[in-house]
């Protein structure tokens, strides 16, 4: 498992790690399902498969937890920056990906009907926005209408279940999983480090976490991978945060959208890729492409 890591182009997150790749993954998986769905799965009685994508969620980690479950397609994305409301959309993207891989394409072409494992979408909010316990998003909400009237059913729909679950929001769900309910008391614990700017603030929330109890086999199993894979994901919501101020300082002066023309430039990504990560909304995206393209 250590080795299959190592040669992932995009890393996982601790969330991905936890419910969906270390060697105790099955049973804090289908824990995390029955709270979500209230069934009563065991992990040795449970057909689970992984189904995860890499580059499709995010770029420099990856955030995403898909698996089939007796039949089901999963998807799980822990969701720790901004808002997003293009979550439905995103998605629809992911999981026609994940069929892509499934479904033979030749099977496309057969007269009889393709079957294929039915949906579900979860994000579970670990942020610092304020947001409610629990909503949806429904891809319908993006949907334009020419005529200026909401038809009463769509033709595609995606329904996504959000749930917060910061320890002020997240009571409900968390008290029916222990493990999420350790992991979201180990992320306070490390924002808490962060923010007091102490020396090693990573190292020192592991150690901290380990002393309370909290997430206590795994973090002493994994801390050198736990601590390098916050360091991924910090340095990326860091590096983010600080390329947009910067894009907008410079918007000031050559004017906003040239600063972000040169901010998608100069970034380790591809034009995509960086969109994607700066949260350009999809609307503006082609704009931006053609004006990249022109230059």
């Amino acid at each position: 498992m250590a080795e299959e890591n190592e040669n992932r182009k995009v890393k996982d997150s601790v969330f991905v790690d936890l419910f969906g790749r270390d060697i105790k993954y099955r049973e804090n998986f289908i824990s995390l399902y029955n709270a979500l769905r209230g069934t009563n799965l065991k992990p040795d009685e449970t057909d689970l498969v992984p189904e995860m994508l890499e580059n499709v969620i995010y770029m420099a980690y990856a955030n995403d937890v898909a698996m089939q479950v007796n039949g089901k397609l999963v998807v799980l994305i822990e969701h720790q920056s901004t808002v997003n409301h293009n979550m439905p959309l995103r998605l629809l993207e992911y999981v026609t990906r994940i069929y892509e891989k499934i479904v033979p394409a030749n099977k496309k072409f057969y007269r009889g009907l393709v079957k294929i494992p039915m949906p579900e979408f979860y994000v579970l909010y670990n942020g610092t926005d304020i947001y409610p316990a629990e909503s949806e998003m429904r891809l319908s909400d993006a949907f334009e209408y020419p005529d200026e009237k909401k038809p009463e059913s769509f033709p595609l729909e995606l329904i996504v279940k959000v749930y917060n679950i910061n320890l002020d929001k997240g009571g409900e769900l968390l008290g029916k999983c222990e493990t999420l309910m350790q992991y979201s008391k180990f992320i306070e614990i490390v924002r808490k480090s962060i923010k007091e700017k102490i020396e090693n603030p990573l190292t020192r929330a592991v150690k901290e976490a380990i002393s309370h109890g909290i997430l206590t086999d795994y973090l002493e199993r994994k801390s050198t991978e736990v601590i390098n894979m916050l360091t991924m994901e910090y340095d990326y919501a860091a590096d983010i945060a600080a390329q947009k101020e910067e894009s907008l300082e410079e918007g000031k002066i050559l004017g906003l959208e040239q600063g972000i023309r040169n901010l998608i430039l100069n970034m380790k990504l591809t034009p995509a890729q960086a969109m994607e990560a700066l949260g350009i909304p999809p609307e503006e995206r082609s704009l931006y492409l053609s004006q990249l393209n022109s230059h």
